[in-house]
């Protein structure tokens, strides 16, 4: 392997939401550059982008080092994560982490700069990571050469065109588990309906994932039907994604006949199904729909799975609705070990592909073969639907009974 400049410090970042692999894949790059680059300084910026703008580290000395593996065990950061877009200058001035004319990016490529960083490793989503290459380009045009190597981290398994984001199988697993208690729910009182809200803003990847492995697992449980306690009972009954058409009527009808004969309907709902209509419905009746420093619409401000339940309710006939979301259970998870094992696979190349010299973002790349590889940063984006013409999704909605009708251009 021909290397490029000796590596003499290392600096890490974890950003954007939680994800069941940061503090693993902290602890892994952490273990993996002692391992290789032992000398080299490690450093973390704590809560992101928050922390590289107002120039606060933490150095990963000896002792933390040793404890490393510690990190496997534990769920959210260790180093703190934070939602900060770099061009969104406004808002960085409101909150107080840039001053008025400056730009945050050139604020943020100058900490780089004296903090010497070599290399930055970013865990995070499509916008944590093409931000990092801005800096690195940067730097670049002023006569600073950093490396930077992204790790593919989000549950809603949406960056393009990474196979496999880091996170997104615990998160599902999670889900699972999640509705493995809730649906239990379905007796606490007659014509009971559920709704398991999942996260999954644009892409429906995890909500079809978590009733798949929900599914496995009732496939796994011993019944008793003469006390009511049944599969039909406790199984999912509609799967509703953004990447699906939803004809509320056709499918109030299905729902209202299983509700008939079983007196119940469980229904697992990705947060961003229906958005379009319910932000519609929201400003035609005059009120704002509140979004986040990346213009994305807040969605527990809008609460699509209240609006769902309002709406089935009464055409299905329930009595009592409940209205339960998985996703902070989810997304705060330790990592399982399919992920561990995929983390692991990730940091090795992550760090031989920095000691090289070489920038992109660690992933199998579905554009190239599923080769495992550093993906050029101008490739990476957001929001990848999920495809429902995959096997077994389309052997779940068979099962349930449920139609395979996809939204108009592929998703709402």
């Amino acid at each position: 392997m021909s290397e490029a400049s000796p590596i003499r410090k290392v600096a890490l970042l974890t950003a954007g939401g939680f994800a069941p692999c940061l503090s693993a894949a902290v602890g892994k790059l952490v273990k993996r550059y002692s391992e290789v680059v032992p000398d080299a300084e490690i450093i973390a910026y704590q809560y992101g982008y928050h922390g590289l703008l107002t120039g606060t580290s933490t150095v990963i000395g000896p002792e933390a080092r040793a404890a490393v593996e510690v990190l496997d065990r534990f769920g959210g950061s260790p180093i703190g994560n934070s939602r900060v877009k770099l061009t969104n200058a406004k808002n960085l001035v409101e909150r107080g982490l840039v001053a008025e004319g400056q730009d945050p990016l050139q604020v943020a490529a100058e900490q780089l700069r004296a903090d010497g960083v070599d290399v930055l490793h970013t865990i995070g989503g499509d916008d944590t990571n093409t931000t990092a290459a801005d800096l690195a380009a940067y730097l670049e045009d002023n006569g600073y050469h950093l490396t930077v190597v992204g790790l593919p981290k989000t549950i809603d398994n949406d960056i393009v065109p990474i196979r496999q984001s880091l996170g997104a199988m615990t998160a599902a697993e999670q889900a699972s588990r999640f509705a493995q208690n809730i649906i239990g729910e379905h007796r606490s009182n007659p014509r009971m309906l559920i709704v398991h809200e999942v996260m999954g803003r644009h892409c429906g990847w995890l909500t079809a994932a978590a009733a798949r492995d929900y599914r496995a697992w009732l496939d796994t449980q011993e019944w008793n039907p003469a006390f009511g306690l049944s599969r039909e009972r406790w199984d999912v009954h509609a799967v509703f994604l953004p990447e699906l058409h939803i004809d509320m009527q056709a499918e109030a009808q299905r729902l209202r006949g299983i509700m008939d004969e079983i007196g119940n309907v469980n229904i697992f709902l990705s947060e961003g199904a229906g958005v379009p209509e319910i932000i519609a419905e929201l400003e035609a009746a005059g009120e704002e729909v509140q979004r986040d420093p990346f213009g994305h619409v807040k969605l527990d401000t809008i609460n699509p799975g209240a609006w769902f339940a309002k709406q089935f309710a009464s055409l299905i006939g329930a009595e009592k609705t409940m209205v339960q979301k998985s996703g902070y259970f989810s997304r705060s998870a330790r990592a399982n070990d399919a992920d561990l094992a995929l983390i692991q696979e990730m940091v090795d190349l992550a760090v031989e592909t920095a000691r090289e010299g070489r920038s992109g973002v660690i992933g199998h790349d579905e554009e190239r073969g599923d080769e495992l590889r550093a993906v050029e940063f101008p490739r990476i984006g957001g929001g990848k639907a999920f495809d429902v013409d995959v096997p077994w999704f389309g052997e779940l909605l068979a099962d349930i009974g449920q139609p395979l009708v996809r939204a108009e251009g592929g998703q709402h």
